[in-house]
């Protein structure tokens, strides 16, 4: 037999997103407001009215609706009424159960998450000439955030980013594939709390240059059914409220952008205003098609361009579906294993240090 949910408030944020969950699933749902006319009644296939919680008639006119409608369990994403009802609850004075947990505790819970990542042990490497570690508090907000953007940067990668950003030069941060702008706002913030230099992203948020030629061909498969140009708008949406003049964006092929990236200094679009770059990469990081041939040129095309002692990033040179990436970044690294510093591989992604030439030492070293 189906369970009967009341939802209630049944206008919150919260509330609405529930609903539309239960009703993903066929799960039967009522709504109620205290409200005399709420606007998200229509929204809901059966609705009710309830008084305020401070009326002395909330109970028993809760009890009446639970009767009515036969409710079997109640969501609240209001704080305040899910401790009343807790409370009953408790004392066995409430015919329905409560659906969720605390919401006061449950909103909490993802900064909890990132306050425990951010209180992780540095990785084992030493970066010679690093600059201080990020602050217990920075990196909770950086990590809090970047979990707030969908993307496949995972928190492997995402704590050797933290990482290889003490060590960085100055110069431009330059990502070849961005999408919605989760690796892209973790880099354009490290980028900013260690004074690097403007982000540029580059991707062609177009469905033509989408194939991978994955192996299984699932990836090709799933990437047709993908709305290019929703993406770049979520992209935006991502990145703007962070943005101080520091950040940008070439909607074009890789190859086609490194070409205007080598011409011009300033590159203008209507979302971001004028952002100037220096020409000279501190940070390049290659997430763009994955196809061994569309790697292969992004990485070698734009590795040119890396300054002394900057980083190189090849995202899913560990990847489930192909081998482009990994095969195009070790021929990188065969074909300038002179240049290298230091090499690695965390999370998925494959972190290359150039040599600081002038200096004549390396970039990094286990710790001990």
């Amino acid at each position: 037999m189906t369970k009967q949910t009341l939802i209630f408030p049944g206008g919150m944020a919260g509330s609405l997103a529930h609903m539309e969950k239960c009703r993903a699933v066929g799960a039967s749902v009522v709504g109620a407001s205290s409200l005399s006319y709420d606007p998200n009644a229509s929204r809901y296939a059966t609705w009710t009215h309830l008084p305020l919680l401070t009326d002395p008639d909330f109970d028993a006119a809760l009890d009446r609706v639970i009767a009515s409608f036969e409710i079997d369990e109640i969501f609240t994403p209001h704080p305040i009424i899910w401790n009343h009802l807790h409370e009953r609850t408790a004392s066995g004075d409430l015919a329905a159960t409560l659906q969720n947990k605390s919401p006061s505790s449950s909103d909490a819970e993802p900064y909890r998450q990132a306050m425990a990542a951010a209180e992780l042990a540095p990785l084992p490497i030493h970066f010679h000439a690093a600059q201080p570690a990020l602050s217990t508090p920075e990196a909770t907000a950086l990590l809090y955030h970047a979990e707030r953007i969908s993307g496949m940067c995972d928190r492997d990668k995402t704590r050797a980013l933290i990482e290889i950003f003490r060590s960085m030069p100055q110069g431009d941060v330059v990502e070849i594939g961005s999408w919605w702008g989760k690796s892209a706002f973790i880099t354009h913030r490290l980028a900013q709390i260690y004074s690097v230099g403007a982000l540029l992203c580059v991707d062609p948020w177009a469905a033509e240059n989408f194939v991978q030629n994955d192996d299984s061909g699932l990836v090709d498969k799933f990437v047709a059914t993908i709305d290019a140009d929703e993406a770049h708008r979520i992209f935006t949406i991502n990145l703007l409220p962070y943005a101080r003049g520091d950040v940008n964006y070439l909607r074009m092929p890789a190859q086609q952008a490194l070409e205007a990236y080598g011409a011009h200094r300033q590159v203008v679009s209507p979302e971001f205003g004028s952002t100037v770059y220096t020409g000279k990469i501190a940070a390049l990081h290659v997430d763009g098609n994955h196809a061994y041939d569309s790697a292969r040129a992004d990485i070698f095309g734009w590795a040119s361009l890396v300054a002394d002692g900057g980083w190189i990033i090849i995202d899913d040179y560990v990847w489930p579906w192909g081998d482009g990436p990994q095969r195009a970044g070790d021929e990188y690294l065969q074909a300038h294993r002179d240049d290298i510093a230091c090499a690695f591989v965390m999370g998925t992604a494959l972190f290359v240090q150039l040599r600081r030439h002038a200096r004549g030492d390396g970039g990094c070293s286990r710790a001990h």
